[in-house]
């Protein structure tokens, strides 16, 4: 054989080898180093209907303390019915929350509120806190009545201002009540457009939330 030919036969001979190298290892790479752009659809969702309860068994504090035992403790609005209040509190909040939507699925958001632990007067304008707010979410095909998500228990505490800075927040329209309302509002709307747990529909988008209209802002700051 001539040494043209042996040459060529151990060109061949590498090339083949390389070939099956390289075969070998993407075939038996684990699948999580395998590069993808896939990602999780988000929910198309538009609010037909929903449902906001606070059960009469939560315990309703008017204690001024530092921290009060009680599952309510709502201070924003003048001495009453505090399940109304926190009631109508959530259901501003869902309205804003949800205003946005327009997808191709409708559904019915339930929510029972669980805690509603806002800072009472003594606490608000010394050392501030937190506003303990938990609830619990199911979000519904309103048809068919069939669980799309949850119930979900959700945890949605807010810091509350102290002192000079409630007094500052207060003197700017930043009450306890709206700084809640447009918390709970944030958190409604991205429970409903995130894709965790998801059932992509066949078509259709959600929206950002958009802020409050000045006028909107002065009724909601309003106690």
């Amino acid at each position: 054989m001539s040494m043209g030919k042996i040459i060529a036969a151990l060109v061949l001979a590498i090339g083949a080898s390389a070939c099956a190298t390289v075969d070998t290892a993407s075939r038996n790479a684990p699948y999580d180093t395998v590069p993808t752009d896939m990602a999780a659809p988000a929910p198309s969702y538009a609010l037909e209907s929903f449902d906001v309860s606070v059960p009469t068994s939560l315990k309703v504090s008017e204690a001024n303390l530092y921290y009060p035992p009680g599952d309510i403790v709502w201070r924003g609005d003048a001495r009453g019915n505090r399940y109304e209040q926190v009631k109508a509190i959530f259901d501003e909040s869902v309205r804003l929350g949800t205003r946005s939507l327009d997808g191709a699925m409708p559904v019915r958001v339930e929510i029972e509120v669980t805690r509603f632990h806002a800072l009472t007067e003594k606490t608000r304008y010394t050392v501030g806190g937190v506003h303990s707010i938990e609830f619990v979410m199911t979000i519904i095909e309103p048809q068919s009545g069939a669980v799309l998500r949850g119930p979900k228990p959700i945890k949605a505490s807010l810091v509350g201002y102290g002192g000079q800075m409630a007094f500052e927040a207060e003197a700017r329209g930043l009450t306890q009540k709206y700084r809640i309302t447009q918390h709970l509002a944030r958190v409604v709307h991205d429970e409903l457009t995130k894709a965790e747990g998801f059932v992509a529909p066949q078509r259709g988008v959600t929206q950002r939330i958009q802020p409050l209209a000045p006028a909107a802002v002065e009724v909601a700051a309003a106690e």
